[in-house]
């Protein structure tokens, strides 16, 4: 007491709960210490600051949910939230008390407001009474009258229960002026009952009385202190609450317990029903009832969904405790259904751009849920701040709950407000009727624009500036009061597709609405609004220029459709795109589209050479005087579109939305070449423009991104490959110059950029990319490291033909392809037909109008074999997927009837416990992004935290991928059972569920297999096969019967019974008619040019003037001089006989016959290109290996099928023969003009290898020529290289098929090719001389003399006739091959060696001489007929001697046997391996 009354000063001066009263004041007014610095009870603090515990204790007025006359009514309430809060205390004790024990089945409340008494009762288990031992007091008296007593206090054990921190029902008994206790508790038998008075300060003893053991209940009666809260009585407002949270108990408690209010049962049973007392009530102000889309996750999970009207609403309960204000709980819920709503308005509508939070004002969410220990922001326990993953359980919407979600009119929602928002976002930019506009750059306005005679004024769109120097130049005809000009840049934005921040950014868009003074949204019946009458699109009439003003009408139609009902608001200014002038009437006829042309030169017949033809691709093409000319004849080129009907609209849509996808592909099947919008018509519907004008643009575009099943190219490539061909393109040259004249051969209308990049893709042989590439790479044309991205520029990098090319597109296929004609001059073919289908070797990939396309690479060898079968009348093998250089796996994993799915497979090694080797990546994921990936999942990023792999060492180069990873233990286990493929994103898939290509007869299909395409391709290949065979039996036919005619007429000359010479023509001409010469007129210009057409004839070079009808003898009369001698007759018959043969073995030839040996001729290729790719891979696992790169082995995997010599090594010259492989180094192409030549000599089989030559070389019949002073071609065929398995290029007819009709007809260049191009590659002995002294080097001497070593030095005195390769041109420094021959002279009669003099070849027109010469065997082993007997001669390689930096040499190659000295004969023999380069460098 004494330490109570010292404590005296500080007690409240409210004197509140306190039986003493206050203390008296300070004497003056002035706060004692005690008075300022006070300390509190728990109990009187809770009264002092009440809205700490229980909220506030003032009236708020509110919108909230209450419960009136058995139904929710949302309405304005008036109450005090810390008395709403006592009553919830005691509400949601009784609910925890079923989280205790689950039998209770009952809970009854009792609101007498006119007593001011509440009661809660519940079945469940009772309060124990007993005595703690620890306070001493009995536990009902301990948890409701002692501050800070609970049964939640162990974190550790998971509870579901509302109750935590000890203060609950407590703070009821504080606020309280009666607060009764009554329990029973059966375990016990004993029932309790305790009365706290005077907010908790006073107390009866508890009373104790017997009860059943069955007896279990509890239930609180209490009566508020009204004065606490400034109220005199419960108010209807706090008792409407209160009933609405009985019921909330009786939705969330579900319908295992029966809850009563007043003695009435609620009529709630499940959440469910709780939710609808909601949605019924808010549907009453609704046209239509709002959707109820429930859900029960799990035990701890019930939620509902419904929409709101542009404000989030939510009902939510964290075991039984009514979240006022939501928390994380439904955050989490919401989240999940925001994400999938948005992506599906954002799928439906591009220019949405919606956001989660966009969803979440759409959203009405009831979330029921049972959560551990929750946490909450405050006592009043209104949002629940609990982690996520403290749950204790989740609740992850299923799919089909989503879908119905998505399905209950949310996404309408969203998408008309998505619409409503950005119409008002469009009308910012919205334009005005106002007479002068400023800041539009390249803007011309019209002087009246904006005025009062704007209805008269006429915008004039071109395409890019230079069509708009020509619409200037046209309106100094017409004036500028009413007419503007605004240049377009490209093509405009397909608004109906875009995004609307597309449309906000798109600068142009902004300046048209602008220019014309256009408002969003608004309905036009009239132009009077705007600042333009007319819109007038002035662009090229190329198929780019149709789409320009489809995307123009898409415009105006997708926002403004009312304007192009408005009759000539939108008009065209069409333009010729040929013009015919004749050249002696000057006559001009205009022609507005190609096939209208094409009908008038048709017309034509025989005489359209009277006409001069001219393109006008481009606006840009007219001159200013022909722009004034067209606007003075404005009425003839202005053309009127006008809205005839709803289909207009219809086929707008149909042409530019994405919605009409299947009905535009429809729309293009239905297509009808030959289609054309005649222009002579003044006024043209939309769906007339569409579907006749636009649809030849969506074709073109559709042609120029899917290709052809037959020949596997796109227009572009095909062009490149033309003029490949027509050019003979053996002969390096750069990529940017390649493109030029690609451009001007070929008629290519886009990009330089564009075929740039095309003919790099052509190129290109890294992993992923052309198993078979028709253009070399000679260069940077990209690696594996970034997919080819990685090109050097166009203008750095070379390019010229692959020597597979021409074995796969033969030229004697030339003449009978169907070649197109475009800008007066032919271009390339329809397609090509390569011998096997090249869309399956190299695979593609596009998208077009309508379709997308995806082919897998397969391997061309399965595809030849395939064909081999077909030929044979055996069923096709199933090819799977292949792709060159790729060592991964690529495996079906599953297939349907219309597709198979592949799964493909890097390579990862387990190097140890913590280290892991990459040594393939999956087709097509590059180097560089695969390192990026390592980088993000060893640093972390947004979507990985922690990082996985601790580091990463790299040992790639720019054809391999080598990665080592190094990362824990832990982790690598991890990624075990993961599986390392999957976790370190080493596989992906492919599909040939989308094999779209156009067919032969042009129209797009779609293939299901690859052994469907090849089907087909074969019914087709076929048919070309005899078409060849036909043609070539007609032109060989022509060339017997031309040479014939000049036999004869040789004769006839030599003999005099032709008199040539001081004669008229005419005369001559009647002459060689009456003795029956047959007439062979010359090509017309509108022949076809075929490939290889740069190359002359022999006719050609000798040519004289002759033209025209009158020149049908000059193949007779343009005959050289030389042409009468002796051995040009015994040529020319010589030349006769073989073309008969030719013609005999033809005719014995099948249509398969020729395929097997184009067929056979390919596959030597491969082997050779196979075994360059092994001796590559070789050579790079050597220097790997010597440079250490991460311990790089040669045991690697090799390329997929190597045929042979796949452990041959590359070498040089320096290597003993017999230590290495056959490997063959072919010969510079063409004339390289070097001064040094290498040759490696090799040991091979010879027997064998020479019999396989002999079989391919059988095919030729090639017969020995009567001429004594040239070889024969079968006697230069046995010298020919034993190894050679390339192909010539620009000549591969005469490898891989039977003949070269392409050739001269009368086989001369035929003979004089075939030696030259075995002689290309094949093993020589190579002489070096220099040419100070004369001292030879031989660097290629037989193997005998090799083994026994020593030197010779032979100089002058006993150096044999030599043969040298062309020097260049402008050698000042090397001395003529006549000085060097002169010198050697001296040695002809030599015992040693035999010597041939030089002399002029007629085949050839070059001459050619050997050192070294033997007689009796070659080094081919086989004897020559044509020896004189000499013995064979051993030769020992000449050790150089060391030398001078200035000395230039010249080169001789040393033929080995007799046989060679007139058929491997020449320059030319060494350098031809391409049969036309000679032609070239002689120019």
């Amino acid at each position: 007491m004494v330490a109570a009354v010292k404590k005296l000063p500080l007690q409240s001066s409210t004197a509140h709960n306190s039986s003493a009263g206050a203390a008296p004041a300070a004497t003056g007014g002035k706060k004692t210490i005690e008075e300022v610095y006070q300390k509190k009870t728990q109990l009187e603090h809770i009264l002092l600051r009440p809205d700490t515990y229980i909220g506030s204790i003032e009236k708020h007025t509110q919108t909230l949910w209450v419960y009136e006359n058995g139904e929710m009514v949302s309405r304005s309430v008036t109450y005090v939230p810390g008395l709403y809060k006592i009553f919830d205390e005691i509400l949601v004790n009784a609910a925890d008390n079923k989280q205790r024990d689950p039998s209770m089945d009952s809970l009854k409340v009792n609101i007498d407001a006119g007593g001011n008494c509440i009661s809660v009762y519940n079945n469940g288990d009772g309060v124990p009474v007993e005595i703690h031992q620890e306070e001493g007091v009995y536990v009902p008296e301990m948890i409701f009258g002692h501050l800070l007593t609970s049964s939640n206090y162990d974190d550790n054990v998971k509870k579901t229960t509302g109750g935590r921190n000890g203060y609950g029902a407590k703070l009821t008994n504080i606020f309280s002026t009666e607060f009764i206790i009554q329990t029973a508790d059966g375990k016990r038998q004993k029932k309790y009952k305790q009365v706290f008075t005077g907010n908790m300060l006073n107390k009866t003893e508890p009373s104790i009385t017997q009860c059943k053991e069955k007896d279990n209940w509890t239930m609180i009666t209490f009566k508020p202190d009204l004065e606490k809260f400034n109220m005199t009585h419960l108010e209807e407002d706090v008792v409407a609450l209160m009933k609405k949270r009985v019921v909330d108990l009786a939705g969330t408690l579900g319908k295992t317990v029966k809850v009563e209010l007043n003695g009435q049962k609620i009529p709630v049973k499940t959440f469910a029903d709780y939710v609808n007392l909601y949605l019924e009530s808010a549907s009453k102000s609704r046209p239509d009832p709002l959707p109820r889309i429930p859900e029960k996750i799990n035990d701890r999970w019930e939620i509902c969904v419904s929409l709101s009207d542009g404000q989030f609403q939510q009902v939510s309960f964290v075991n039984s405790i009514n979240t006022i204000k939501g928390g994380t709980h439904v955050e989490y819920v919401t989240s999940q259904i925001a994400t999938h709503v948005m992506n599906i308005v954002n799928k439906k509508n591009k220019n949405a751009n919606l956001k989660p939070h966009n969803v979440r004002t759409h959203l009405w969410v009831f979330v029921n849920a049972l959560i551990d220990n929750p946490a909450f922001d405050s006592q009043t326990k209104e949002t629940l701040t609990t982690r996520q993953g403290s749950f204790g359980s989740k609740c992850e919407l299923s799919q089909d709950f989503l879908k119905k979600i998505g399905k209950s009119g949310i996404v309408e929602s969203l998408l008309s407000w998505a619409d409503f928002k950005q119409s008002k976002e469009l009308k910012k930019t919205d334009g005005t009727k106002r007479q002068k506009i400023t800041g539009i750059t390249k803007l011309d306005d019209a002087n009246d624009a904006g005025g009062k005679n704007s209805e008269k004024c006429t915008l004039i769109l071109t395409e890019g500036d230079s069509a708009k120097a020509l619409a200037m130049a046209g309106i100094a005809v017409v004036g500028r009061n009413h007419y503007g000009v605004f240049p377009l840049r490209g093509k405009l934005l397909n608004v109906r597709e875009a995004s609307h921040k597309q449309i906000m950014e798109n600068a142009e868009i902004q300046n048209i609405k602008q220019i014309l003074g256009l408002q969003h949204g608004k309905e036009y019946d009239s132009v009077k609004g705007l600042r333009y009458g007319h819109l007038m699109i002035m662009t090229d009439q190329d198929h780019d220029g149709s789409h320009i003003k489809g995307l123009l009408i898409n415009f105006i139609h997708s926002f403004w459709p009312s304007l192009l009902k408005v009759p000539s608001f939108l008009v065209e200014f069409v333009t010729p795109i040929v013009k015919a002038t004749n050249s002696r009437t000057k006559k001009v006829l205009a022609f507005y589209s190609i096939p209208e042309y094409e009908s008038w030169r048709e017309s034509l017949g025989g005489n359209a050479g009277a006409w001069a033809i001219k393109y006008y691709k481009g606006l840009g093409t007219s001159t200013s005087k022909e722009g004034r000319e067209y606007f003075q004849d404005l009425q003839m080129h202005k053309k009127d579109f006008i809205w005839s009907h709803e289909q207009d609209g219809d086929a707008i849509e149909l042409a530019f939305s994405k919605k009409k996808i299947e009905a535009r592909k429809n729309w293009l099947r239905q297509f009808e070449p030959g289609t054309y919008l005649d222009h002579k018509e003044k006024l043209i519907s939309y769906s007339d423009f569409v579907n006749k004008e636009l649809i030849l643009f969506s074709m073109a575009d559709l042609q120029r991104s899917i290709p052809s099943m037959v020949d596997g190219l796109k227009p572009g490539q095909r062009k490149i490959l033309f003029c490949s061909f027509k050019r003979n393109f053996v002969k390096e040259a750069k990529v940017a110059q390649f493109s030029g004249y690609v451009s001007e051969h070929s008629a290519y209308h886009h990009g330089e950029q564009s075929l740039a990049s095309t003919i790099i893709g052509m190129a290109q042989d890294f992993v992923g990319s052309n198993n078979i590439n028709l253009l070399q790479p000679n260069g940077q044309f990209g690696t594996r490291h970034q997919g080819g991205k990685d090109h050097a520029s166009a203008r750095y990098i070379f390019t010229r033909l692959s020597p597979l090319t021409r074995v796969l597109f033969p030229k004697q296929d030339d003449l009978i392809l169907d070649y197109l004609s475009e800008d007066g001059q032919t271009i390339e073919p329809i397609w090509y037909v390569p011998i096997i289908p090249m869309v399956l070797v190299n695979g593609s990939e596009g998208i077009g109008t309508g379709w997308s396309s995806y082919v897998p690479n397969y391997n061309p060898r399965d595809i030849v074999a395939n064909i081999r079968r077909l030929l044979n009348d055996e069923p096709m093998q199933p090819m799977n997927p292949w792709y060159r250089g790729f060592k991964g796996l690529i495996e079906k994993t599953s297939a349907k009837e219309a597709s198979a799915t592949y799964t493909v497979t890097g390579i990862a090694e387990e190097v140890d416990d913590t280290t892991l080797r990459i040594v393939e990546l999956p087709v097509r994921r590059w180097t560089q992004d695969y390192k990026e990936y390592l980088e993000s999942i060893m640093s972390g990023n947004d979507k990985i935290k922690e990082p996985f792999i601790k580091d990463y060492r790299e040992y790639n180069d720019d054809t391999t991928v080598h990665f080592e990873v190094t990362l824990s233990e832990e982790n690598f286990n991890i990624a075990r059972r993961e599986g390392l493929e999957k976790k370190f994103k080493l596989s992906n898939t492919m599909s040939t569920s989308n094999m779209h290509l156009f067919d032969p007869s042009g129209v797009i299909k779609k293939y299901d297999t690859p052994e469907q395409i090849l089907e087909e391709f074969f019914a087709l290949r076929i048919t070309y096969y005899e078409k060849r065979k036909q043609v070539l039996l007609y032109n060989f036919e022509l060339n017997l019967l031309r040479l014939d005619n000049k036999v004869r007429f040789i004769f006839g000359v030599v003999q005099g019974e032709i008199i040539v010479n001081n004669r008229k023509k005419s005369e001559l001409f009647l002459e060689l008619q009456q003795k029956g010469f047959t007439p062979f007129p010359a090509k017309t210009k509108d022949s076809v040019v075929i490939a290889g057409a740069t190359e002359e004839s022999e006719e050609a070079t000798e040519s004289v003037n002759g033209s025209g009808t009158s020149s049908d003898y000059d193949y007779l009369l343009s005959m050289a001089i030389g042409s009468l001698t002796w051995e040009k007759i015994k040529e020319l018959c010589a030349e006769q006989d073989k073309l008969k043969s030719y013609v005999e073995e033809l005719r014995n030839s099948s249509p398969n016959s020729l395929w097997i040996k184009d067929l056979d001729a390919l596959e030597k290729e491969l082997e050779e290109v196979e075994r360059k790719d092994v001796e590559a891979e070789v050579q790079r696992l050597k220097v790997k290996a010597k440079a250490g790169n991460g311990g790089a082995k040669v045991s690697k995997q090799a390329p997929k099928k190597p045929r042979k010599n796949n452990t041959s090594k590359q070498t040089s010259p320096s290597i003993e023969s017999g230590n290495i492989e056959d490997i063959v180094i072919p010969k510079p192409k063409g004339r390289q003009n070097k001064s040094t030549a290498k040759s490696v000599s090799a040991e091979i089989d010879e027997d064998d290898e020479l019999l396989d030559l002999k079989d391919r070389l059988a095919a030729y019949n090639l017969e020995d020529s009567p001429d004594n002073n040239g070889v024969t071609v079968a006697e230069a065929s046995k010298d020919a290289p034993k190894n050679k398995k390339k192909a010539m290029i620009a000549d591969s007819s005469e490898n891989n098929s039977d003949f070269d009709m392409a050739e001269a007809p009368n086989g001369k260049k035929a003979a004089k090719k075939e030696p030259k191009k075995r002689a290309a590659a094949a093993k020589k002995t190579t002489t070096t001389v220099e040419s100070d002294d004369e001292e030879i080097e031989m660097a290629g001497a037989p193997e005998e003399k090799k083994k026994g070593g020593g030197r010779r030095r032979t100089t002058t005195a006993n150096a044999t006739k030599t043969k040298t390769t062309k020097a260049r041109k402008g050698a000042a420094n090397q001395k003529l091959i006549t000085d060097m021959l002169q010198t050697a002279t001296i040695v002809e009669n030599s015992p040693e060696k035999k010597v041939r003099k030089m002399r002029p070849s007629p085949f050839n027109k070059k001459s050619g001489s050997f050192l070294n010469k033997t007689a009796g065997i070659g080094n081919d082993g086989i004897e020559d007929s044509s020896s004189t007997g000499a013995s064979v001669e051993d030769s020992v390689a000449a050790r150089a001697r060391p030398k001078r930096e200035t000395r230039t040499k010249a080169v001789y190659v040393e033929s080995a046997s007799e046989s060679e000295e007139d058929g491997g004969g020449g320059d030319d023999d060494v350098s031809s391996d391409y049969s036309n380069f000679e032609a070239e460098d002689d120019d």
